[in-house]
């Protein structure tokens, strides 16, 4: 798919508060990953509208609980969904992202989040890479496929994405790449990684042809 312009000058495009008319396809995208991993930044990012989000105050109800020890200035925590939206492949496509929150206790959110989805972005903590196991074999389950992104902690340590394969046991076709969830631009190719991969497991014309 390298002849394809996915995204023109990503980091430089201006908000768009409105579906393009020329849009032919639009996606369900879900962003996944373990508590604390940066799913609602990652959503914020990349979203071309203000993003939803539905997120309350960490409390002492969360202590023993949710894992802080890789984001301890953490204060919110994401409690039904994030929402963004982006335009691709020069309007044509629209992609609607669904973040999910990241505690296991949510499991019955996230079967209803990723109902539909065409698939999803895991985004997973070098510092810590089991905890996305439970969402990759959910995904798994519900045969939604998925790319595996490496969200680049300041402080964590970066191991070849080889090991980090062969670590979480990814199948060889899983697409698994890199991010800075704080940058627009990183972002985005994340999100074309993930849709590139989609037209390799379906029909191409089914995300890229115009409607009749």
């Amino acid at each position: 798919m390298d002849s394809v312009n996915w995204s023109d000058q990503p980091s430089d495009r201006p908000a768009v508060h409105y579906v393009a008319p020329g849009v032919a396809r639009s996606a369900k995208i879900v962003v996944a990953g373990a508590f604390g991993v940066g799913k609602t930044t990652f959503v914020g990012s990349v979203s071309e509208v203000t993003p939803l989000r539905m997120e309350e105050p960490i409390t002492e109800a969360s202590v023993g609980v949710d894992d802080l020890r890789g984001t301890p200035h953490k204060t919110t925590t994401t409690v039904a969904m994030d929402f963004g939206r982006i335009h691709l492949l020069g309007d044509r496509l629209v992609l609607y992202l669904f973040g999910t929150p990241g505690q296991t206790r949510f499991r019955p959110l996230w079967q209803g989040l990723t109902e539909g989805a065409l698939g999803a972005v895991v985004l997973a903590d070098g510092r810590d890479l089991d905890g996305c196991h439970e969402v990759l074999s959910l995904l798994e389950e519900q045969q939604t496929p998925y790319a595996v992104i490496i969200n680049v902690f300041p402080d964590a340590p970066r191991y070849p994405l080889h090991e980090i394969r062969e670590a979480l046991a990814l199948d060889p076709d899983t697409p698994l790449t890199e991010c800075d969830a704080r940058d627009r631009s990183s972002c985005v190719y994340a999100l074309i990684t993930l849709v590139e991969h989609l037209t390799t497991l379906r029909v191409p014309a089914s995300l890229v042809e115009p409607r009749p």
